[in-house]
């Protein structure tokens, strides 16, 4: 089971070029099906088991069964072009049906009050304000963020060069508020004593790169500094920031392109939080509040 797992997630970085985190997620999803199958070989696996694995599965949302039915769909599509199987047993399986997905989304009062709870008296705290405004200034993901580099970073031509999913590069704007930060953080970096960090933009304590477990903490830390009661994360940043865009009246195609998607129609679940937003609001004006 070791090798098949090591050549399946080799396959996953190399030629499906799949992120660290995502790669790890499938691997963990795989590796547990194939535990369950006990001396099943896995040549023997039929859609029946494939369906009663994601049935045992008890307390887990449908969405977490949908990822572990991705999971098992690569991984035997994989298992098909080595020539292990013949047919994929998730093929005649449907994934469940998930309803829409609202991300939950800060309003421009709560980013502000978060960003402004800050210390910036030590230099840990001027690199805490530099990676909220970027988070929300660029809609960047968390993974994004920690592998900024220096060298990405165009203050004169006013972007940021990120390199997001599948090593795709896209250019985003970075707005004057965020430049300011990440130039005043510039000034008390300290100097990294390795090589491999000379370059990375945000470092810990120790002039190391700073992890994404450590970006979260500090993000629900400020939240609550900031009196926001809201349970948050580096991601509510990125909702936010594509949210406040719709508001505003920005192009949803732009929007598209400064968060990576792939496809627009990820990106319009923006449009739908936007639209709960101002149905919300015509209802608490109406005159007639049963209306």
């Amino acid at each position: 089971m070791n090798k098949l797992l090591k050549d399946f997630r080799t396959y996953l970085k190399i030629e499906r070029a799949m992120s660290p985190n995502t790669v790890a997620s499938y691997c963990s999803d795989v590796e547990k099906f194939l535990e369950s199958l006990g001396d099943m070989p896995v040549v023997e696996v039929d859609n029946n088991r494939v369906v009663d694995y994601l049935i045992s599965c008890k307390g887990v949302s449908k969405r977490s069964q949908a990822r572990f039915l991705s999971s098992l769909r690569s991984f035997f599509g994989w298992c098909v072009i080595e020539g292990m199987i013949t047919d994929n047993p998730c093929d005649l399986v449907d994934a469940p049906k998930l309803g829409r997905y609202l991300p939950d989304v800060l309003s421009e009062e709560e980013v502000a009050a978060i960003i402004e709870s800050v210390d910036v008296s030590t230099w840990q705290g001027m690199r805490d304000k530099a990676i909220l405004e970027l988070l929300y200034s660029c809609g960047l993901r968390v993974s994004e963020a920690v592998d900024m580099k220096i060298s990405c970073l165009y203050f004169d031509e006013g972007f940021v060069r990120v390199i997001g999913k599948g090593d795709k590069e896209r250019l985003v704007p970075l707005g004057d508020i965020a430049a300011d930060a990440l130039k005043e953080y510039l000034d008390v970096r300290p100097v990294s004593g390795e090589r491999v960090s000379d370059d990375i933009l945000f470092l810990n304590r120790f002039a190391r790169p700073l992890s994404r477990q450590t970006i979260f903490k500090m993000i629900r830390k400020q939240a609550l500094v900031a009196g926001v009661k809201a349970t948050i994360s580096p991601h509510t940043f990125r909702h936010s920031f594509a949210t406040h865009l719709v508001e505003n009246g920005a192009d949803l195609r732009a929007v598209q392109e400064m968060l990576g998607h792939e496809n627009i129609t990820t990106t319009e679940i923006y449009t739908h939080v936007d639209s709960s937003t101002w149905h919300k609001e015509v209802l608490a004006c109406h005159p007639d509040k049963n209306y």
